[in-house]
């Protein structure tokens, strides 16, 4: 499985906001935990139901996200 391919996007959960394998657990989430200083390994101690792999599919998403085009209309 890709790291992406572990994001699910499903209108009728999380208010359609990306999630973790269709998990109830938002990318935005795991990335306020980081960003708060949490470390990979305490998260997963504190979140048996994720993997290491989610984690950087986070991270991942997050990159690609930041990456787009930004369009002016002038």
């Amino acid at each position: 499985m890709s790291d992406l391919a572990r994001i699910t996007l499903r209108s009728d959960q999380c208010g359609g906001r990306p999630c973790i394998r269709g998990l109830r657990m938002r990318v935005s989430d795991v990335l306020g935990m980081l960003a708060a200083g949490e470390t990979p390994e305490s998260i997963l101690d504190h979140h048996p139901d994720l993997e290491r792999a989610d984690i950087a599919a986070c991270l991942a998403y997050a990159a690609r996200e930041v990456d787009q085009g930004v369009v002016n209309a002038a």
